[in-house]
């Protein structure tokens, strides 16, 4: 049953990186993440298949053997949550959620800035 639910969070997860793939206000990086930790315990197969895409296997094994995030991925996340934040002034939202917004994506964006841009590479020895 555990595992059902695992299998279920995972292709919910994906499919929610996808559609943040083609809709520019919702991110696919967590989404992918979420999905790869959810097949690891559900299906060998999507887990494998999610790690060797094209386009998205490389974000993962990024992040799980080196905790990194690409520059271009971090440049997007920034200005995504930048302009979320000026869509929400735009539509009028209440300077308190606009307050409370802002202090959770500084924090976020702080998080995303402060990861590694890539692996270290072999030849950089301390």
């Amino acid at each position: 049953m555990i595992r059902f639910f695992w299998l279920l969070f995972g292709l919910l997860a994906t499919g929610l990186a996808f559609a943040g793939a083609l809709l520019p206000l919702l991110p696919t990086t967590p989404f992918l993440l979420l999905a790869a930790y959810a097949f690891a315990r559900s299906s060998k197969r999507l887990h494998d298949w999610l790690l060797n895409h094209r386009q998205f296997g490389p974000l993962i094994s990024n992040w799980r053997d080196h905790g990194s995030i690409g520059r271009r991925t971090k440049l997007i996340s920034v200005l995504v949550m930048v302009a979320a934040l000026g869509l929400s002034w735009q539509m009028g939202v209440s300077t308190r959620l606009l307050l409370i917004q802002c202090l959770v994506m500084a924090g976020a964006a702080t998080f995303v800035l402060s990861r590694p841009s890539g692996p270290k590479s072999a030849s950089k020895r301390d």
